[in-house]
């Protein structure tokens, strides 16, 4: 009996260690700088935060899958110039975001890439401070949006490490199509571009 006993405690401990070992989890949080290709403006001028957590799973040898749940600020800016006869623009999207993710580690690189999805939380939009997502006949943000991310994140420490990426909208983050739209991939819209610089840390 104390043998039974014994072994079962053993195989416990081992199945704790083996899952600790395979699964890590973490938290991030960093800034956003975007824009929506199709918009009658350029440049990454919409600033915005990212923050979120993640769990990720080792599959072998440097290889690992990565879910994350984060909240994301997008948009587009244009802030009055004289150039641009002093005319403003501003577009608010807030999603939560749910990205999976292939990962490969080489060194202190970890790179990685994968979809994600996107459900919008809020929006506003503006032109020359005069709020329009409230007429009658806006053409409403989509709730739900599909995206690609590619980057990298660099390991400073065990637990810390810097985390630089791309996310790219697949389709229309409107629900209807409008003058000035450009194709992307399989139809034509507008879609978020966005570069995120965030700081990583993950529990040991």
């Amino acid at each position: 009996m104390k043998r039974i006993l014994f072994a079962i405690i053993i195989f416990n401990l081992s199945i704790g260690y083996a899952f600790s070992q395979q699964f890590h989890g973490g938290v991030m949080a960093g800034l956003v700088g975007s824009q929506v290709a199709g918009d009658s403006f350029s440049g990454f001028k919409k600033a915005g935060i990212y923050a979120g957590g993640f769990v990720s799973l080792d599959v072998g040898g440097e290889s690992s899958l990565r879910m994350e749940l984060s909240y994301f600020q997008k948009g587009s800016r244009e802030n009055p110039t004289e150039k641009n006869g002093y005319r403003s623009y501003l577009l608010r999207l807030n999603y939560i975001e749910l990205p999976i993710l292939y990962q490969y580690q080489v060194g202190k690189f970890n790179f990685f890439g994968g979809p994600s999805a996107g459900f919008l939380l809020g929006y506003n939009e503006s032109v020359d401070q005069e709020v329009i997502s409230d007429h009658q006949n806006y053409n409403k943000p989509a709730r739900v949006t599909l995206q690609v991310n590619f980057g990298f994140r660099f390991g400073i420490t065990p637990e810390i490490s810097v985390d630089f990426r791309t996310n790219n909208s697949l389709m229309n983050v409107f629900s209807e199509n409008q003058t000035g739209d450009v194709k992307r991939f399989w139809d034509y819209g507008r879609y978020n571009d966005a570069l995120v610089l965030s700081l990583v840390y993950q529990f040991r």
